[in-house]
Order: C-alpha cells, then structure tokens, then sequence
C-alpha cells in the first residue's frame, strides 16, 4: 500500500528571509549614500546603502576591477561557504577565487546587493530614517536607479573604469546599464542570457508572480515584516518561486530527470507528490527563508520597467553608445530570455563579437550551471 506524504517537524520560517541590523554581517561591507537618490520615476529615496562584497585586491593603478551583477534572488554572496550572515554558498563560487576564471589572485572583484533588495542593501525590509519600516511604502525603482547606487560605489572605492563588468538576467539588465550610461567606465563586458528591453512575455509572467504573492492573505499591502514565524506571505512568494523556476529549466530537463515518478513511497493519486512537485516545494521552502517578498515584488517591476533606449531614441541608438569589448551569451536551452534577445543584443552593440551559445540542458539558470563554459568566455574577453 502506498504512503501518503505527512507534514515533518519544521521550523516555520520568519515572516522574511531578510538580513536585518543585529544579525551576523559576514562578508559584507556597507556604501551609505550622502544624498537621497533622485529616482527615475520621480520622488527620491533617501537613507541609502549598498551591501557589497570584495575578494582580491585592488591594484595601485585601480586598473583591475570586475564588477560582478548579480540575478533576481542572489546577494553579494558570490563566493565562499555559508555561515554566519550568509544561509547559502556563494553562487558562483566555481568562477571567483585564486587560479579561476575569475583570478582573485589579478583581480578586484565586487559584488553589491541590488538597491531593493534584501541581504543588507535599502529594500523593502529596511528602516526608513525615521526608523519605521519601508515595506509597501517603498518607491518603484529601474535599472537605472540601480546602477546610479552601483556608481557611487564605484566612486568611494576609487574605481574610475572596470576592467570587466559582468551579469546574468537581471545581472545582465544592469551589465548593459552601465556600458549606456557610463560607455567611460566598462573597458569589457560580459552579457548573459539577458535582454535589451523585457518582453511581453517576460512581464506576462512577472505579472502572474506578483499576483501570488498579492493575493496571499499575509501580504497585508506589504506590512508583514515584523509579523510572528509564519505569518509572511510565503504561500504567495513560495507559488511564484515555483513557477518562476519551471521557466528557469527546460522541458527536456525536467523530462529527464524526474519524468512521471512519483516521489519516494507517495501516491500521486491519494495526495501523494510527483518527483517534479517536491522538486518545485524544495525550492519554494528555500527561498522563503532567505529572501523578502517585498524585494521580490520590487526587484520584478524594476526587472519588466527594463528597457535600455527609453528616452534614448531607442535600443538601437541606445546600444551604439557602447564602447566596451563585449561578449553576450545565450543558453541554448532557454525558454525565458531566449537566444533571439542575445541575437539582438549583439547585433546592436558595435564592438560586440557574434552572439555565443552555451550549451547547456538547464534552461534559463545554465548561465549559473554550466561554470565552465562561462570561465572560458571570461578568459576568452579578459585574457
């Protein structure tokens, strides 16, 4: 007879997975802005402070500098084991560290926490001067505002130009930000599986995100975060991080490696979960538990306002401001920001090579897996 799955014995999780002020800092080190930070849809923000993290050592000259873009759910915790202040491992530690691609033995690396987000950086999460909490009340951001925190960074660091600027998806979003806004300060630049402008069918999805996690009965319009364990929307944030990760493999993955096969003794038909539905419910639990739904829902309106020509005279006059030697890659197996977007990127940019493929059977997050390939396109752009 088969089992049906039972409820185990676990810790409910906080009402956010954000890092908050006592928590351990780990790695992180702090850029507070001097000025509120004017924003591109009007208003400003004021109080702000970029978490970020630094691996290598800066050269006298400042000529060694790689600027590392992190996606929608990451952090500056790049690389580097979990511990105190960080839940997870660095999530491209195979690419940074000493004889890798990202040689912290010749390079500066630095990766910030996204303005919005929610690992130390002013987020929804975070205390407004006056002490109370941003949540529903914080201001709509773009990439644009991003990049102009990222820039201040730059600034108190010292780093006039980057030798390499480098990311992935929203990463990537940001990556061409800056070669447009700043053409001056990117010598090289590595774009993956990213876009010039979201698409319909991005934002169509975005859009379904966002409701799950609106709809959620512990959103409260965003004031949740001082709620008791369990009373945070992750019913909502868990839905839309399920389905956000089905766009983030491929078909022929999810075939291969889970099929129709029941999980473990469970029975589909008496309650019990397919292998691909603990899969989903593995990583919805994850995430709940280390991230805020209101910089989930922040980060993916910042991510469908993309659209590097606004007011540019468009993508094309946008692009041919780029000075950098670039790189942009697609996933050959990517549903979600498929390679006809890289295929554009690089027909636009002049001083990019044609577009390159990784191949790869994960979909979306192959520009995160398939490590090797990727410390070969950086070899290849930065010797």
């Amino acid at each position: 007879m088969s089992t049906v799955r039972t409820p185990s014995a676990v810790p409910l999780p906080p009402a956010s997975g954000a890092w908050r002020e006592g928590d351990p800092p780990g790695r992180r080190q702090w850029h507070v802005r001097e000025k509120p930070l004017a924003l591109e849809a009007g208003g400003e923000l004021p109080g702000v402070r970029l978490a970020f993290e630094t691996w290598g050592r800066l050269a006298p000259d400042r000529s060694n500098a790689v600027l590392v873009l992190h996606a929608l759910t990451g952090d500056s915790h790049a690389a580097g084991p979990a511990g105190p202040g960080h839940p997870t491992p660095g999530w491209w530690d195979a690419l940074i560290g000493a004889g890798r691609a990202l040689d912290t033995d010749r390079w500066f690396i630095v990766v910030p926490n996204v303005l919005g987000g929610c690992q130390g950086s002013t987020g929804p999460s975070s205390p407004r001067p006056d002490g109370r909490r941003w949540a529903g009340d914080f201001p709509f951001l773009t990439q644009r505002d991003q990049v102009a925190v990222e820039a201040g960074l730059a600034d108190e660091l010292g780093i006039a130009r980057w030798a390499l600027v480098i990311g992935g998806s929203m990463g990537g979003m940001r990556a061409v930000e800056w070669a447009v806004t700043d053409p001056e300060r990117t010598d090289a630049l590595l774009l993956l599986a990213t876009a010039a402008a979201a698409s319909a069918e991005q934002i169509a999805w975005a859009n379904i995100q966002l409701h799950a996690i609106r709809a959620d009965p512990h959103w409260r319009a965003g004031d949740y975060h001082d709620a008791g364990p369990g009373r945070g929307p992750h019913a909502g944030l868990g839905l839309a991080r399920r389905l956000a990760h089905v766009t983030y493999r491929s078909e022929a993955e999810l075939a291969a490696r889970f099929g129709r096969s029941p999980q473990d003794t469970e029975d589909p038909w008496t309650g019990g979960r397919y292998q691909v539905e603990s899969y989903l419910d593995h990583h919805a639990d994850k995430l709940v538990r280390r991230f805020d739904a209101g910089s989930y829902v922040t980060l993916t309106h910042a991510m469908n306002s993309h659209d590097v020509g606004r007011d540019r005279g468009g993508t094309r006059a946008a692009l041919r401001r780029v000075t950098a030697r670039t790189l942009v890659v697609g996933v050959d197996s990517d549903r979600l920001y498929p390679p006809t977007q890289q295929a554009e990127l690089a027909a636009s940019i002049p001083t990019a090579d044609r577009r390159r493929l990784i191949e790869s059977p994960y979909g979306h997050d192959g520009f995160l897996l398939e490590v090797e390939q990727v410390a070969a396109l950086v070899r290849e752009l930065v010797g």
